[in-house]
């Protein structure tokens, strides 16, 4: 089970950390990572890491603004999110797959094996 944490409203330019808490560990061959999806607008893979050599994954929309990172101990992924836009305004879903496909604009419709409930990011 995931479960997603930290959102909120923000200005533009501003910060917000989201968290997603896994209630047990991760396979190391599985990646996770984060989706977004705004109202009217298609699932968008945000960014991945691959649990096993922590190799990233950005959506060129977020290249540069975002970082993503796992605490292991602590079984959490989390995405910081850094000079943000109105566009960045969606409800973020954690996600784990041993496909990286997942977040791949091809893979949009297809659900990963963990799947979280979503926080809402809104930037006005």
């Amino acid at each position: 089970q995931l479960v997603e944490s930290g959102g909120g409203s923000v200005q533009a330019g501003g910060s917000l950390r989201v968290s997603c808490a896994a209630s047990g560990r991760i396979g190391s061959g599985y990646y996770m990572g984060w989706f977004r999806q705004a109202p009217g607008k298609e699932r968008e893979g945000v960014a991945r890491i691959f649990t096993g050599d922590g190799g990233t994954y950005y959506a060129d929309s977020v290249k540069g603004r975002f970082t993503i990172s796992q605490d292991n101990n602590k079984n959490t992924l989390y995405l910081q999110m850094n000079s943000l836009k109105p566009e960045d305004t969606a409800m973020y879903y954690c996600g784990a797959d041993t496909r990286a496909f997942v977040w791949h604009p091809a893979g949009k419709r297809m659900r990963p094996v963990y799947w979280g409930q979503g926080t809402q990011v809104t930037v006005s």
